[in-house]
């Protein structure tokens, strides 16, 4: 290996996820998924997984610190996990699965340590840091297959991350947290007023209200997917109108008594948006109509989806 690149070795749960937030990262040369910090020598995946060779799943990382410092690596790595999961990571349970952060050099280690002990001061959670910082061993690549294991089987692969629930604690516990002066300040007036003071925007005259294009609707301060094109229709209303949401989990309808009529509201659980209302006219067979305030709604194309990080949700294309 060149003296211009180092190596990081993380393990955050399942391998096939902690490749593709570092790949294609500028000054990340090489990923290889493997094992390390086990007791045997050229573990398979079977035996890794049977937690008898004390050998966790990790990637390491060939990078170059002058482009992408260490400190860079470990404030990415955070984001991918849960890091006061003691037993493991998500729905995979085990030590092979537990998260660590194996150092190369004295650097690393005191970086890693710093870094740790950032996250704990913040409060972000409430339990302990379980993740260990570890001095770093032989690393031993993993079978073929499982390299760079999102791009050969992108559809298992988003499958599997929302299904494990690592995209959804990723979407919930590491979104940034906004004051109402933030969002005066990076809302239009527009946006702030519909999702904030529950305004409705003009018919006919907002952004998405007559836009077909293939993508997904996620809300304008959270991030979190709630419609999807597939199931936008023209109710000829002058709003965007969905015939359901992606997840009915993430919405909560409301009684809403306001202009002296009785409707039922639609808001955003994760930021407590107000996003518009849902009737009993639409198409579908439960005739759901949700109306929503394009104001409330950022749009991501299909084809943009993988690179804003919700590649998950290319399944709904086909």
């Amino acid at each position: 290996m060149s003296e211009q690149y180092k190596l990081a070795t993380f393990a955050g749960g399942c391998f096939w996820c902690m490749v593709s937030p570092f790949d294609e990262q500028p000054g990340i040369e090489k990923i290889v998924s493997g094992y390390t910090g086990g007791h045997t020598e050229n573990p398979t995946y079977e035996e890794v997984c049977s937690d008898t060779t004390g050998h966790y799943e990790a990637v390491q990382i060939t990078y170059d610190p002058a482009v992408f410092p260490y400190k860079k690596l470990l404030e990415l790595y955070w984001l991918q996990i849960d890091p006061t999961d003691t037993g493991g990571q998500f729905h995979d349970r085990g030590q092979s699965y537990q998260t660590a952060i194996f150092y190369h050099d004295e650097e690393q280690r005191e970086l890693a340590e710093v870094s740790k002990a950032e996250l704990a001061a913040s409060g972000r959670f409430q339990k302990p840091i379980a993740t260990e910082i570890l001095p770093a061993g032989p690393f031993y690549p993993a079978e073929e297959k499982h390299q760079d294991y999102y791009k050969k089987n992108p559809f298992h692969y988003n499958m599997y991350k929302e299904g494990s629930g690592r995209a959804r604690f990723i979407r919930e516990h590491w979104k940034e947290q906004k004051s109402d002066e933030e969002l005066r300040k990076e809302l239009t007036p527009i946006q702030y007023e519909v999702t904030r003071n529950s305004a409705t925007e003009p018919p006919f005259r907002n952004e998405y209200w007559n836009t077909f294009e293939d993508g997904i609707y996620v809300d304008i301060i959270s991030g979190e997917p709630l419609f999807s094109s597939t199931d936008k229709f023209d109710a000829g209303c002058g709003w965007p109108s969905f015939t359901r949401p992606i997840r009915r989990i993430e919405l909560e309808e409301r009684l809403d008594t306001s202009h002296g009529m009785r409707r039922i509201e639609v808001r955003a659980k994760q930021s407590d948006s107000h996003l518009g209302h849902v009737f009993d006219d639409g198409p579908g067979l439960d005739r759901a109509r949700y109306c929503i305030n394009s104001a409330a709604l950022r749009f991501i194309p299909k084809e943009k989806l993988e690179e804003e990080g919700y590649g998950q949700y290319l399944k709904l294309f086909g």
